[in-house]
């Protein structure tokens, strides 16, 4: 179908942000505030922060992230132990709770990242700029210690305020690739003193962690999300981000830390708000998709059973198992904050196999973790009071996770949109897809290439999730986010 009118992916995303209840662009007020601030390294209330600006820091963040929340560090230790230091961007020197940026920011609750355009929670002076850990500039954290052991168990350390100055941006894919064994290290870590050898080692680390968590239950699962990407404006194809061993890197150093966080708030006697994954109501339904593959899982959830289920599955069937994680994240049900006072019973995080867990290592981007943040820096300080209430952080936890679905369907309606752009001009055209979804709600498929979700909307009687069937492009339209197929023989 040849000269279509052109589709505003941009007008879309905005669109799409207003219907969910975000405010899409900074209110006056907040850009006046923001070029207002100036640039600074030391808060007038710290007299003697500690200096690290020697230490061999590095970031790990996709190639073209500004907003760099966190960089680490490791050094080895007595007996097979890793310290781990992890700085946290100081985010809240600049936005003092209750100024407008503060507010603004409490309203979205996150940055919304749509792969047409991002909508960051802060001004990019600030989470691009001024707040951002990039590479040789100083910049005041607040830093994470702990100690992995040699079973993978860790030490929970100090939390303190310090200057920091990261000295490598690496790339997810670029280092995931090296530690594989399938490139050479990146030139920045050739090119970098001591740089290759300090990476090793926090991957020497973080497999620790891996391991100790998979024994414990952490869910292997791998959900796709395939991504648009943008050339010129247009949309190119889609991605599909690959987990590799650079993101676990990650993953697991900041899962420690967030362990640790909770550790050191939890010691001081303070109010947080945890980050939770409840036990599965609908334990039954994985139970029936396990035996639906001729396995069996306890009657009773199980997340270590469940986890070498996944293992297998995976290893058995590679290219059903996006669908298959995305089946039990579904049963699982969704994460969420809940506000958590002193001698309360935790929640836990079933997917990661943690006990005790927040969300304060990522400032820049969401919400929670600049709460987070200002309750460490109240015990850092010796506050005499603290900074939220138990009664604030309720309303801020539901708030909070409202939010979170919020985004991830603005994301999901815009992925949508950009899909049906890339696919308007091949209607009629057939595709090998597997079907994803079966209820009454409808019937959903994947595409093999390009990996585009639709409704099969003829045909689809009988069709069961994990089926790989032939399906025919019927119509998009990227304004509702649609793409109808029907199923060939």
């Amino acid at each position: 179908m040849q000269n279509q009118q052109p589709v505003d992916l941009n007008a879309i995303a905005w669109a799409a942000m207003r219907q969910y209840g975000f405010i899409p662009g900074f209110p006056p007020s907040v850009l006046r505030e923001v070029e207002a601030l100036a640039a600074k390294v030391f808060p007038d209330t710290l007299d003697d922060p500690r200096d690290l600006r020697s230490l061999l820091w590095s970031s790990i963040d996709n190639h073209d992230s500004e907003d760099l929340d966190q960089i680490e560090v490791c050094e080895e230790g007595p007996d097979g132990e890793i310290r781990v230091r992890v700085a946290i961007a100081d985010v809240d020197v600049y936005v003092p709770k209750d100024s407008e940026t503060d507010r603004h920011a409490a309203h979205n609750g996150a940055s919304v990242y749509t792969g047409v355009t991002t909508f960051p929670m802060l001004p990019e002076r600030l989470s691009a700029g001024i707040t951002s850990l990039l590479p040789g500039r100083d910049r005041m954290a607040v830093v994470i210690e702990y100690t992995v052991l040699p079973d993978g168990s860790t030490i929970p350390g100090d939390v303190y305020r310090a200057i920091v100055m990261n000295r490598a941006k690496l790339v997810y894919e670029e280092v995931g690739d090296w530690l594989e064994g399938s490139d050479p290290a990146p030139r920045t870590v050739r090119e970098t003193p001591g740089l290759a050898e300090q990476v090793l080692l926090q991957d020497r680390a973080a497999m620790l962690l891996k391991k100790r968590r998979t024994e414990q239950g952490a869910l292997a699962l791998e959900t796709i999300e395939a991504e648009p990407v943008m050339v010129d404006g247009r949309v190119g194809g889609l991605v599909i981000q690959q987990q590799n061993r650079a993101r676990c890197l990650i993953e697991e150093f900041m899962v420690a830390a967030n362990g640790s966080v909770t550790a050191f708030l939890g010691g001081a006697g303070l109010p947080m708000i945890h980050r939770v994954v409840r036990t599965p109501k609908n334990w039954e339904g994985i139970v029936a998709e396990a035996t639906e593959r001729g396995e069996t899982l306890p009657a009773e959830p199980d997340a270590e059973a469940l986890t070498r289920f996944l293992i297998r599955q995976k290893a058995a069937d590679p290219d059903r198992f996006p669908d298959l994680s995305l089946t039990v994240v579904k049963l699982m049900g969704a994460g969420e904050y809940v506000a958590f006072r002193p001698g309360d019973v935790p929640v836990g995080h079933f997917a990661l196999a943690v006990t005790d867990y927040t969300h304060g290592t990522a400032p820049n981007r969401r919400y929670v973790d600049l709460i987070i943040q200002r309750l460490i820096k109240s015990v850092v300080d010796a506050e005499p009071y603290t900074p939220y209430t138990p009664a604030e952080l309720d309303d801020l936890a539901v708030r909070l996770t409202d939010r979170e679905k919020a985004s991830q369907k603005v994301e999901r309606f815009v992925r949508k949109a950009a899909a049906a752009v890339l696919l308007r001009e091949r209607i009629g055209e057939t595709f090998e897809a597997f079907v994803t979804g079966a209820s009454e709600k409808g019937t959903y498929v994947r595409l093999i290439d390009p990996p585009a979700e639709g409704r099969v909307v003829l045909g689809e009687q009988g069709l069961r999730v994990g089926q790989r069937v032939r399906v025919r492009l019927m119509a998009t339209d990227p304004y509702k986010g649609f793409i109808d197929f029907g199923r060939t023989w």
